[in-house]
């Protein structure tokens, strides 16, 4: 039988999992991904003398969100890694490319697989369950997609109102929506486990520490790489008090 044809009830998902148009989707995927990263740092070089932005300042600007980025880039490559026997390289590339919700796409890939009395990576787990599985999750990244691609103009529009009746409101509004996010994202993580809650506290700790070091030793370079080392002591620490 040829490496890529296609067997329905063949519990080799080989042949649709690396099918050629997968690796198509998945290569413009990132396509799309460079160009709009292209787009926007353009834009953001053309409108910083409009709000009194040197080019140092915009450089450090994006120097510090890609240094900031290397810390929760590690825990979605991880992920992905994770993912590799279940949707195969393809498949997760276009998906974490995407959305990069791992908890999203096998919770929606396990219910779909759940539809046809199948179990992700069991001895069900057939070339049509992966492919009722995987579009499954491509249909639910669909609408987050289209949801910020209509949403957002409304938004934009309420945006401008507000800071028409009051302008300090804009400012306080995007930042207290920042902060309920991440406390109600690590809130819930502190209810797992007394590791969860030792994690959490010197992760805190140490980017605390980093920022206050960068103020008072004049060290800029602490607060950019700050979210990295806060990650990797916390990782280290719940590892050792794991090990315990």
């Amino acid at each position: 039988m040829h490496p890529l044809a296609v067997d329905p009830g063949s519990t080799d998902i080989t042949p649709v999992s690396f099918h050629p148009l997968l690796w198509i989707a998945a290569a413009g995927v990132f396509a799309v991904i460079i160009l709009q990263s292209v787009i926007y740092l353009r834009a953001i070089r053309k409108a910083a003398p409009e709000a009194n932005l040197t080019n140092a300042q915009v450089t450090g600007s994006v120097r510090r969100g890609a240094i900031a980025a290397i810390g929760p880039s590690l825990a979605v490559a991880l992920v992905a890694i994770s993912l590799l026997p279940l949707f195969s390289t393809p498949a997760v590339l276009t998906r974490i490319g995407l959305v990069g919700s791992a908890a999203f796409d096998v919770a929606a890939a396990g219910i779909a697989a759940g539809s046809q009395h199948a179990q992700l990576g069991g001895p069900t787990y057939t070339q049509k369950v992966f492919a009722i599985g995987f579009a499954a999750m491509t249909l639910g990244g669909l609408v987050w997609m289209l949801t910020a691609l209509v949403l957002t103009p409304v938004l934009s529009k309420g945006d401008k109102t507000l800071r028409k009746v009051n302008p300090a409101v804009m400012t306080i509004v995007p930042a207290a929506a920042l902060l309920g996010a991440f406390f109600s994202l690590a809130l819930a993580e502190t209810v797992k486990s007394p590791i969860h809650i030792v994690t959490l506290l010197s992760s805190a700790g140490v980017m605390g520490l980093c920022l206050l070091g960068a103020k008072y030793f004049k060290k800029p370079w602490l607060r950019e790489w700050g979210l990295g080392i806060a990650i990797l002591v916390a990782l280290v620490i719940a590892y050792l008090v794991t090990a315990k």
